[in-house]
């Protein structure tokens, strides 16, 4: 069987060596000292000024969102997995959803300006697939209009551009380290901000609003992570650069099997360092995309389709015209990508895929 994903698994003694120490401490959770050294050794890696470790990347888009003191209207994108959007409503919000570029797959800046409204207060972007937003473009608007952005950048683990790491940019960005994800701590996720007290505010919110053993500081929420997975995250940590290696390896190998295929690509865009997070194709037809996972499965071979539907459709929001990414949401396809697959396997899924083409 072959799925989309498969975690990343260390030795495992050299996690339990990890697991030795939390058992001499007898400290579990609560800001331990392997979370405290993950939060160092992630802020130093990825070229932040300020990062703080949670739970999922669920909660980092609910604390960005209420550290920021955000109400009533949020742009945002209905290409994305469901947790932005329901983020965004969680914290009583209302998501307004804006169509993506058909090439980057991303937020259309070029759209985003005809929405906004005295209600509109912030932007909630996704790097789609690790593919950078069109920063400059948002940060202009934003200035303009005095809105905030967040960037939800559950996929752009390690993705520069300019030189710089994607997760300067913006108020608020967020990270996460779930188990499907190129780099994981199991579960995790990560809110990273270039504004100091953003930083301090976003520490109480994630320990119950905790300003001092006995006192608190308005209403916070558990967010915090344990020292079990801090410990899987130091792990793996020190293969991340093996594990990006070979993802991006894989993506030249399905390249070259899948010449000949009637799809395209995402187009990423110039001055960004990609993490070859995901492998998604394009397709001509749904009818195309259909025939190909069907045939896939028959031969225990597991795509994705993600994002797919667009959250557009979601029964709990407001109905928008994204015509672009109801469009692709049906097309696009996530091919099986994960650091021990093999060539052959990838050789498979490309004799497979144009099987289908050809019949």
């Amino acid at each position: 069987m072959i799925n989309v994903t498969k975690p990343f698994l260390p030795k495992l003694e050299e996690y339990v060596n990890y697991l030795e120490g939390v058992w001499d401490r007898n400290w579990l959770t609560n800001n331990g000292p392997l979370v405290n050294d993950l939060e160092l050794k992630l802020k130093e890696y990825l070229g932040v000024k300020h990062f703080l470790y949670l739970s999922n990347g669920t909660i980092a888009l609910q604390i960005a969102i209420k550290a920021l003191g955000i109400k009533g209207e949020v742009i945002t994108t209905p290409f994305s997995f469901v947790a932005t959007t329901s983020s965004i409503v969680w914290e009583g919000c209302r998501p307004v959803f804006v169509d993506i570029d058909p090439k980057t797959l991303n937020i259309d800046p070029a759209k985003i300006e005809e929405t906004i409204t005295p209600q509109t207060t912030a932007i909630l972007a996704t790097h789609v697939y690790g593919n950078p937003c069109d920063v400059e473009a948002i940060e202009i608007i934003a200035k303009k209009h005095n809105l905030k952005v967040i960037y939800d950048g559950a996929h752009a683990f390690g993705v520069k551009y300019k030189g710089r790491s994607v997760y300067e940019y913006g108020d608020i960005a967020t990270a996460s380290f779930h188990a499907t994800k190129l780099y994981h701590t199991i579960e995790g996720g990560a809110v990273m901000t270039t504004q100091p007290e953003l930083v301090k505010q976003m520490a109480m919110l994630r320990n119950f609003g905790h300003h001092g053993p006995e006192t608190f500081d308005g209403v916070g929420i558990n967010g915090k992570n344990s020292e079990f997975h801090a410990a899987m995250g130091l792990v793996n940590l020190k293969y991340i650069e093996d594990i990006m290696l070979s993802r991006k390896t894989q993506a030249g190998q399905y390249d070259i099997a899948l010449a000949n295929l009637k799809v395209t690509r995402q187009y990423i865009i110039k001055g960004a360092d990609w993490n070859y997070s995901y492998y998604p194709v394009i397709f001509e037809t749904e009818e195309q995309l259909l025939k190909s996972v069907e045939e896939l499965n028959a031969n225990w071979i597991y795509p994705r389709r993600y994002f797919y539907p667009s959250l557009s459709k979601l029964d709990y929001v407001d109905k928008y015209e994204v015509p672009v990414c109801e469009d692709i949401a049906k097309r696009v396809l996530c091919l099986p990508m994960y650091h021990s697959m093999k060539k052959e396997d990838i050789d498979f899924i490309a004799r497979l895929l144009l099987r289908v083409q050809n019949n």
